[in-house]
């Protein structure tokens, strides 16, 4: 038996021989494993055991660490700075973790890291037997933190110099920051507007739409470019362009609304400066055409006048005289009489519904002999429903008569006239295309203005295509006008069906 015994003790004691090296091996394979340094200090304060990451960041062996006591692994000054001592038997004694302290190291050779380090107490049945140093290289992480400050130091830099509103709210439009331009803008601190919907900055009659755009960028929709005015401290409207756009985290959603805004002050007195300018050019052009229009006509009666002051003797040349007078008298009254259709072209009061297909078969049927005489082949295409639009007879006749005289006149050796009218969704058209000489490409943005004539001098005021566009512009509709020099023109009429 006790030879069996003593056979079997001495195999079980082999067998835990085996077990202890395995969970030896285990347990220096785990501390390799650890990204942090580690090491084992017992109560002499020697290093009991060290993993790989420690002996690779001090550049030391295990010879050269093991069964050391720390102050030959570390150097004084790391000693000093930490009072490792103390603290390691400190927390032999009072069997207390320290955590979260901080330290620089450079080891001989290598650039300067910077640790957390914590001191963990093991005890066993009360009494600490070892303390485990631990120490994880923050260097890299403080090294992005301050690229990251830096970044931030930038960016907030830049948006405190901006000479746009930069401001940014949370998900329901409370305001968050506020840069300078806002404040030198507004009147308001930002310490003022923190935490204020941004709606309520913005003048009554915007507040529903803020709202709505913010609704949008809170779903995720994109924050579109509108045009709110702000209200300043002193209770002042300022016009403001704003764009916004949603930030969003990791997973996408919607943490905070960044808004940007362009004052436009000086670009709306700007705007009414040119607007100013561009009344005045107008004004301009408009007495010049009235003077070089009226003069002719004048001259004439004046001329004849003056004959009749010397009394002829011949009433044949007498009553010629006369005849100049009225018929030049007659010129400066018709050209008057446009300009007044020009600027008024006529009250609305008679408005009606009307086919448009029947006013421009009434308005070809007065053209169309004109249109044989000078052997042009004049087509008409109407459709056979009515177009019903909302307008006045009379004027609406002018347009189309003035468009086809011009057609005419624009092919005086011959040629085809297309008049046609169909309906385009929500709208009737009037189509009117001539064979003519058609227009200079450099012409074709002042066919409209009053004065501008192809005619020669004395056969045409100018004024009956800018009448037309003034009569169109006054029943809500559009005229434009196509042509290649040499081809001909088309000229098309947009008017709302009813």
């Amino acid at each position: 038996m006790d030879m069996v015994d003593r056979r079997g003790s001495r195999a079980a004691t082999g067998h835990g021989a085996g077990e202890a090296e395995r969970y030896e091996k285990l347990y220096a394979m785990l501390l390799d494993a650890i990204p942090s340094s580690v090491l084992l200090i017992d109560a002499q304060l020697h290093v009991v055991s060290a993993n790989r990451n420690f002996l690779e960041k001090a550049r030391l062996t295990e010879s050269d660490t093991l069964g050391q006591r720390i102050d030959a692994v570390f150097p004084p000054l790391i000693l000093d700075h930490m009072d490792l001592a103390r603290r390691v038997r400190k927390a032999f004694e009072l069997n207390e973790p320290t955590r979260g302290e901080r330290m620089t190291y450079r080891a001989p050779g290598l650039t300067t890291r910077v640790y957390y380090y914590s001191l963990i107490p093991f005890a066993w049945r009360g009494t600490v037997e070892h303390v485990m140093l631990l120490l994880e290289d923050v260097t890299e992480q403080m090294r992005l933190g301050e690229e990251a400050r830096r970044a931030e130091r930038h960016v907030a830099s830049v948006v405190e110099s901006a000479s746009d509103l930069v401001l940014s709210t949370d998900v329901d439009g409370r305001i968050l920051t506020w840069n300078a331009a806002a404040e030198r803008v507004s009147g308001y601190t930002r310490d003022e507007v923190r935490g204020r919907l941004f709606s309520e900055q913005c003048s009554a009659p915007h507040r529903a739409l803020v709202q709505q755009e913010f609704a949008r960028a809170r779903s995720g929709r994109e924050f579109g470019t509108a045009e709110w005015d702000l209200v300043t401290k002193p209770g002042a409207l300022v016009p403001v362009a704003w764009v916004g756009s949603a930030m969003k985290d990791d997973l996408g959603r919607v943490v905070a609304i960044v808004v940007v805004g362009r004052d436009l002050t000086e670009r709306r007195k700007l705007e009414a400066q040119l607007l100013q300018s561009q009344k005045l050019a107008a004004l301009g052009v408009l007495a010049g055409g009235i003077a070089h229009e009226i003069r002719n006509p004048l001259a004439i009666s004046s001329s004849a006048a003056q004959f009749l002051l010397e009394d002829p003797d011949a009433p044949e040349f007498r009553r010629e005289c006369a005849a100049q007078v009225q018929a030049g008298i007659r010129r400066a009254s018709v050209i008057i009489e446009n300009l007044l259709r020009f600027a008024r072209p006529g009250a609305r009061t008679d408005v009606e519904p009307l086919d448009l297909a029947s006013v421009v078969r009434d308005a070809a049927a007065l053209v169309v002999n004109q249109a044989k005489i000078q052997q042009i082949n004049m087509v008409v295409e109407l459709p056979p429903d009515p177009v019903r639009v909302s307008g006045v007879l009379s004027v609406l006749q002018q347009v189309f008569m003035n468009l086809l005289l011009n057609a005419v006149d624009a092919m005086p050796a011959g040629g085809v006239l297309r008049v046609g009218v169909a309906r385009a969704g929500i709208e009737g058209q009037v189509r009117i295309t001539d064979t003519g000489h058609g227009i200079p490409a450099g012409e074709m943005d002042k066919v409209f203005d009053p004065f501008y004539t192809t005619r020669p001098v004395g056969q045409g005021t100018g004024l009956g295509l800018s009448i037309c566009y003034s009569i169109v512009k006054q029943h809500f509709g559009a005229i434009e006008v196509e042509s290649v020099e040499g081809q001909g023109s088309t000229f098309t009429v947009r008017l709302p069906l009813l």
